[in-house]
């Protein structure tokens, strides 16, 4: 029997949701993952995991279809959109993880449980650092809430199991763990790369073998495998970063203590270094007159090559509102712009119901 055709032979019905997790699917897909494992590794391999059925068919259940609408002057708007969809996950009966980016900014807020209910919902959490959104919603959803696992112990060549709402499901390898750098002044130190990719990925549910939660979608990567290899996949945000903020989020919207210094500007790396390739309008980049096509050079005489390099750089220099110094090319001229930063929650719509 070939993968696809036991992953397809294995469907279930759960709740009138299609989903994907038999027996026969996860019996290969974890034998697979043994199989590899003796095949590049000499020495004994472990036992391998076994999924929990069970388990798995009751955290999907916690898993709801998420719509989200901005605010028409809704600063994101420019980038995202003003109606926005993907998934979440309960991981309690009123409270709902999502990626960020679903409901950044959001006026309205709806969510469908896997009884096919409608449920409103408000933003009552925000974390631009990790990229994670916390919704309430008025009452509760059916399903099971999902638990929190240990996502730093999940490696590469681990099987998983990526699962948005409706039956959203794919057998998964973990094929990298590695630091991820993306333009809106974002960093994490080990994002989870898995592939094959799920197709809806924003805000889907990454579970390990018991069930539990390891990451929450964020995109769809063309490089799962590594840089310069070419293999789709997906890049999950990891839990682990979500535990210290969490009691935060739910009391008061936000991370407490020191906020990071945001430039409001959106950058890539290429042979020349970092490149200026938009300002956030009326952001401390566009008002310092940073322009697009400005290329990056140093920060406060620190040099910066690449996007790892120049965060790191910027953060360390203090907390939100510090003055950045940056060396510029334009053209063929150098130059030292001076940068206000400001902390990024600063210049969104702050929602009301925080």
């Amino acid at each position: 029997m070939t993968y696809l055709s036991a992953y397809f032979s294995s469907q279930v019905v759960l709740h009138g949701w299609r989903v994907g997790v038999g027996v026969a699917c996860a019996t290969l897909l974890f034998s697979m993952a043994a199989s590899a494992q003796v095949a590049s590794d000499p020495s004994p391999a472990a036992p391998p995991a076994r999924m929990n059925e069970a388990a798995i068919e009751r955290a999907l259940t916690g898993l709801v279809k998420l719509k989200s609408v901005a605010s028409p002057r809704a600063r994101s708007n420019a980038t995202l959109g003003k109606e926005r969809e993907g998934n979440g996950i309960l991981i309690s009966p009123r409270l709902v993880l999502t990626i960020g980016y679903l409901v950044i900014e959001a006026d309205e807020i709806e969510i469908t449980d896997h009884k096919d209910r409608k449920l409103p919902g408000r933003l009552v959490g925000f974390d631009h650092d990790t990229g994670f959104g916390l919704v309430r919603l008025f009452a509760p959803a059916e399903g099971e809430p999902i638990l929190l696992g240990d996502a730093s112990a999940i490696k590469e060549r681990d099987p998983v199991l990526a699962a948005g709402a409706r039956g959203n499901v794919s057998p998964a390898f973990v094929v990298s763990r590695r630091e991820f750098t993306a333009a809106w002044e974002y960093m994490l130190d080990r994002a989870i790369f898995t592939s094959p990719p799920i197709p809806e990925w924003g805000g889907a549910a990454l579970f390990e073998p018991s069930g539990k939660l390891v990451g929450v979608g964020s995109l769809y990567v063309r490089d799962a495998g590594g840089v310069g290899r070419t293999l789709p996949g997906n890049m999950f945000v990891p839990v682990d970063i979500l535990r210290p903020i969490l009691d935060d989020l739910i009391a008061k919207g936000q991370r407490t203590g020191a906020q990071r210094p945001w430039l409001g500007i959106s950058t890539f790396e290429d042979e020349d270094g970092v490149n200026v390739g938009r300002t956030s309008p009326e952001g401390p980049g566009d008002n310092a007159g940073l322009e697009r096509g400005d290329i990056i050079t140093a920060v406060a005489n620190r040099s910066v090559k690449t996007l790892a390099e120049f965060y790191r750089a910027v953060w360390a220099r203090g907390e939100a509102g510090v003055s950045i110094p940056l060396t510029i090319t334009r053209g063929k001229e150098e130059l030292t712009v001076n940068v206000k930063s400001v902390a990024r929650n600063s210049y969104f719509a702050r929602a009301s119901q925080f």
